[in-house]
C-alpha cells in the first residue's frame, strides 16, 4: 500500500518539511506502507489552470499530468498542515481542486500543527472538500499544539509519547481503511 505524505504549506519559514520528515520516518518504521512525501512547494502547481473540469480528466498542462500520476498511485494520504486564519493553506485546496477521480475511494489522515488549536480548524476545513472528492477523512489524527517547543536546535522534531501514540493509532486506521477502500475501488472500477 502506498502512503503519500503531503506538505501543505509553501510559505517561507514553514515548518511542514520538519514535521513531514519525522512522520515519514516514523511511518516507515511503524507501518507496512511504502511512504513518499509530496511537497507542494516543490511541485509548484499554479492556480488551477486547466480548461476542462477535473471530472473529465482531460489534462492539458504537464504539471497536472504529473500531479495526477502522483495522486493516482496513492492508496492513503496524510496531509501535514498548519492553520492559516482558521483554515487550510490555499496551496492545498488548489492541489485538491486540480483532480477528481484520482482522489476517489482513498483514505486521508492529518498531521496538523500550530499554537493552542494545533491546526485543528485547518483539518476540519479540509474534510469537506475531501469527502466531496469521494475520500474517507479519518477522525484519528496527530495534532501538535505549540509545535515549536518540540523542534530542537538542529531543526529536528522530537515528539512526545502522546504524539507517537496518536501516530500509531492513525497509521493503524489508515492501513485498515486503505485496505478496505482498495478492494472497493477494484470492484467499482472493474465493473464500470
Amino acid at each position: 500500500m502506498k502512503l503519500k505524505v503531503i506538505i501543505a504549506s509553501t510559505r517561507p519559514g514553514r515548518k511542514g518539511p520538519i514535521m513531514a520528515e519525522w512522520f515519514e520516518n516514523y511511518a516507515r518504521e511503524n507501518s507496512e506502507f511504502d511512504v513518499e512525501t509530496l511537497d507542494l512547494k516543490e511541485i509548484d502547481l499554479p492556480l488551477l489552470d486547466e480548461a476542462n473540469h477535473p471530472m473529465a480528466a482531460k489534462y492539458e498542462q504537464e504539471h497536472t499530468k504529473k500531479w495526477s500520476g502522483m495522486i493516482d498511485e496513492g492508496d492513503a494520504f496524510v496531509v501535514v498542515t498548519p492553520e492559516y486564519n482558521g483554515g487550510e493553506p490555499a496551496a492545498l485546496k488548489n492541489a485538491m481542486d486540480y483532480l477528481n477521480s484520482e482522489w476517489q475511494g482513498k483514505v486521508m489522515g492529518f498531521l496538523s500543527y500550530g499554537g493552542v488549536s494545533a491546526g485543528t480548524r485547518a483539518v476540519q476545513s479540509i474534510k469537506l472538500p475531501a469527502t466531496t472528492l469521494g475520500m474517507m477523512p479519518i477522525a484519528q489524527a496527530v495534532h501538535v499544539p505549540f509545535y515549536w517547543e518540540f523542534i530542537n536546535k538542529e531543526g529536528v522534531f522530537e515528539p512526545n509519547e502522546i504524539t507517537e501514540k496518536a501516530a500509531d493509532v492513525m497509521l493503524t486506521k489508515l492501513s485498515q481503511w486503505a485496505e478496505a477502500l482498495k478492494g472497493m475501488r477494484e470492484k467499482i472500477f472493474v465493473q464500470a
